[in-house]
């Protein structure tokens, strides 16, 4: 396949994922109060948590992957039978004791509890769309994640108003299955014939993830002090502070889904096509540094549509909860902005030298996540916001500052 073809596979596939993903938060916000969506918020979030670590310790790892054609086949059937059965253990772990605690904050429970009984579901979906990509296939992780958006707006359009976090995400997590299916039939002729032993004994099966030196627990740790962090500060304030304010904040995060979805794109599918640059690293890093400008224009320009957007227009998105959500905006857009650099700088980092990006992500994501909370105590939500978006600007900076001293020392090499 084209580069360029392959680019626009995996934007638009991206695009597919996301909206149903945005699908079912938007129905929660419009048939909920604030106080309902803010318990809705928490649940999702812990689901962003729960993705996160897997995309980072299965599907990050997995795209770098190289070597021979059987070699690469072996890894992407590897480490689509990890996520399997590693979900599934999660979730049958978490699932009976979160039914037994049905009291915990209203509905939370119940609410987790639909999220580990479909988490093997929506979890190995979301790998198949890595080993597509590793094996120049995105067109095949499209037409799974169409079907998939296909069976998840009619199951979501013909709930009752008032539905629980529990129905919505037991909806959402069902409408997988087809797509799941579908996945697999397409990815089967992909990896069929791939080898079973390497040289020297090494094994491409699902132990590789449990070997210590595995380049995924790099980047899970990554996630873990990183995006993980800031979503466990926000769950925080769910918990001990105030439901709201976690609303309000997903509330503001789910007007940029569009944003989510470039930003995903580039860090799950740009190392692929970065690496068809060669061994011109300056001209890679030329590259990535300007799709970061491209895309934090663009995050600008969708902040100033939606601060824009009437408020009737917005209440028909996120019912109760825009009133709370759009005072976000400015600092909620500021952030994404910043963060389309600080994306594009930590891909590039991660294809000339990706041992060098955990240092950045320890100091700079705990930065992150103080500034949230000192925001918060400052300035409530609204400061809060400001301080995610101090934390991001600092974060961005860092990291080009880091790939200029990496190319520097390649040119010295040379």
């Amino acid at each position: 396949m084209r580069a360029r073809t392959a680019v626009l596979c995996s934007v638009a596939d991206q695009g597919v994922a996301a909206l149903t993903n945005i699908a079912v938060l938007v129905v929660a916000a419009r048939q909920s109060t604030a106080a309902g969506f803010a318990v809705f918020s928490v649940v999702y979030t812990v689901f962003a948590l729960a993705l996160g670590l897997f995309v980072a310790y299965v599907g990050q790892a997995l795209v770098l992957e190289r070597g021979e054609p059987q070699q690469v086949r072996a890894a992407c059937r590897s480490a689509v039978a990890f996520t399997g059965c590693a979900s599934s253990a999660l979730g049958a772990l978490a699932l009976l004791p979160l039914w037994l605690t049905t009291g915990l904050r209203g509905e939370l429970a119940p609410g987790l509890a639909a999220l580990a009984a479909v988490l093997p579901l929506v979890l190995t979906q979301d790998c198949l769309r890595y080993a597509f990509s590793t094996l120049g296939a995105p067109h095949r992780a499209l037409a799974s994640d169409l079907l998939r958006l296909a069976a998840a707006l009619p199951l979501l359009a013909v709930q009752p108003h008032g539905a629980g976090a529990d129905r919505l995400v037991l909806v959402w997590g069902v409408s997988a299955l087809p797509a799941l299916a579908l996945g697999l039939a397409l990815l089967a002729p992909l990896v069929r014939g791939g080898c079973r032993a390497q040289s020297g004994g090494a094994l491409p099966g699902t132990r590789r993830y449990l070997r210590r030196g595995h380049l995924g627990g790099r980047f899970a740790v990554e996630f873990a002090v990183g995006n993980a962090g800031t979503q466990l500060a926000v769950i925080g304030l769910g918990l001990w502070a105030t439901p709201l304010a976690v609303g309000a904040l997903r509330g503001a995060t789910t007007l940029f889904g569009p944003m989510n979805v470039l930003y995903n794109a580039a860090t799950g599918f740009g190392p692929p096509l970065l690496n068809r640059r060669g061994g011109d690293h300056r001209r890679t890093a030329r590259t990535a540094a300007v799709a970061g400008g491209v895309l934090a224009a663009v995050a600008a320009l969708w902040a100033t549509v939606l601060i824009l957007l009437p408020d009737r227009f917005g209440r028909m998105l996120l019912g109760d909860t825009w009133t709370a959500a759009s005072a976000l905006l400015p600092a909620t857009g500021s952030q994404y902005a910043v963060m389309a650099l600080g994306t594009c700088g930590l891909l590039t980092l991660r294809v000339l030298r990706p041992r060098t990006t955990l240092p950045l992500q320890l100091v700079f994501s705990a930065l992150s996540v103080c500034a949230l909370l000192v925001g918060y105590a400052w300035g409530g939500v609204l400061g809060a916001a400001w301080g995610l978006c101090l934390g991001s600007a600092c974060k961005a900076a860092a990291t080009w500052l880091r790939v200029r001293s990496v190319l520097r020392t390649t040119d010295r090499a040379c």
